[in-house]
């Protein structure tokens, strides 16, 4: 099945009073899955194909015809990338990349870069306006930083902008801004942003922002800008991405939180049932997935809208399996993630990622439940907590509705 493809202005729509409605609800899980699942394997790579796709253009520039992409850029041989200082700060930098001089960035320049630079990491992607990730997979790209260096960066410089292609619309422009210090210098243990051309050891397609997209380890979707053409230094203060027009917080990270994987609606009394899913592992790392099983009948605790006070019970994450990517040949796994020597990760699940958790089967009575599960991050801090607010990534408890009968 085709995954679903969301507009940037379907979600602004979320911004209104419908996004108001929903802040306070329960993410609701039952039946067959619409969007990726991961049901095997213990590092969850989604095939590029079966990525959910949320996207900007009109039209879509991969969907034009090919003579108008060679045109645009949108392929390998004749894509470009310009940096330059913004004219509209006082910014300065040495070598600026031009297409109108013939010194902008070509793929062919960044192979060459990325023959001392290249690193690969696994990443999710997420968008903070929708309830589950749309993908996981393992990135290829070299650092921004490596690339920026050529321009010879000197002063009044606070943040990098960037945006892709826009079908020559000032409207359609769709930007974003990362400070200075995240591009140039990573904390320890801490990912760099890239320019990313793969994902899962093949060449971005455009339907996943090839031929060149950002990818910003830490960050919600909207911050790894696709089909990716200008970046710009600027002394601006402060950030001003697009997104910012839709009431989103555009400096949030990931954030960690658990969901189920398919489920049916009913059993029969006696008969198994494995309660699985996915956990996505947002800054603040994954301690524990846990599931509550309530019968309809029972109270809810009093006063307690994120059921502190539920029996939770502790499920299993499923350990690593290098299966998923064994078969990927590039750039090196990054340091931060992998031990060099043994590919193993350093800790799992790794943060910024996604991984599988299961239960042991339970044999229910007849009657009518609720299923909930949720996140323990590495601090102790229950999902949805400690930032339960949704236009800074919609991290509710999900709940899902079963029947036993007789």
């Amino acid at each position: 099945m085709k995954p679903k493809s969301f507009s940037r202005r379907d979600l602004f729509k979320l911004s209104t009073a419908g996004a108001a409605a929903l802040a306070g609800t329960e993410t609701q899980a039952a039946g067959k899955k619409k969007g990726p699942v991961c049901e095997e394997g213990g590092c969850c790579i989604t095939p590029s194909g079966d990525f959910y796709n949320v996207e900007r253009g009109n039209p879509l520039p991969y969907k034009l015809p090919i003579e108008k992409q060679r045109e645009i850029g949108m392929l390998r041989e004749t894509w470009q990338l310009e940096i330059v200082a913004d004219a509209a700060s006082n910014s300065k930098i040495e070598r600026p990349m031009l297409r109108s001089d013939g010194t902008a960035l070509t793929f062919e320049k960044l192979m060459e870069i990325a023959k001392t630079k290249a690193v690969s990491y696994l990443k999710v992607i997420t968008c903070n306006n929708l309830s589950d990730p749309l993908g996981h997979g393992l990135w290829e790209g070299v650092p921004l930083r490596d690339v920026l260096w050529h321009c010879g960066p000197v002063e009044n410089l606070r943040h990098v902008w960037y945006h892709g292609h826009h079908n020559e619309d000032p409207k359609q422009i769709f930007k974003c801004y990362l400070p200075m210090n995240r591009v140039f210098e990573d904390p320890p243990g801490e990912l760099p942003v890239i320019l990313c051309y793969k994902l899962n050891g093949e060449f971005l397609t455009g339907e996943r922002g090839g031929p060149v997209r950002m990818i910003v380890p830490e960050a919600y979707g909207f911050k790894s800008v696709k089909w990716l053409q200008r970046v710009g230094f600027t002394n601006a203060h402060q950030s001003d991405d697009t997104y910012a027009n839709g009431n989103n917080d555009i400096n949030s990270w990931l954030k960690t939180f658990a969901r189920f994987g398919d489920l049916p609606s009913q059993i029969k009394a006696g008969e198994p049932l494995t309660i699985h899913g996915n956990a996505q592992v947002g800054i603040s790392g994954l301690k524990k997935v846990q599931y509550w099983l309530r019968d309809v009948n029972q109270l809810l605790p009093a006063n307690d809208p994120h059921f502190t006070k539920a029996p939770w019970q502790d499920a299993q994450i499923v350990p690593f399996d290098g299966s998923g990517i064994a078969g990927f040949k590039g750039a090196p796994l990054h340091p931060a993630q992998f031990d060099p020597v043994t590919r193993k990760p350093r800790e799992w699940p790794l943060r910024h990622t996604l991984c599988r958790w299961t239960a042991k089967p339970l044999k229910i009575a007849p009657g009518s439940y609720e299923l909930r599960c949720r996140t323990v991050d590495a601090n102790g801090a229950a999902q949805p907590m400690p930032r339960p607010f949704p236009k800074s990534g919609r991290n509710g408890i999900q709940k899902a509705l079963l029947e036993v009968m007789a």
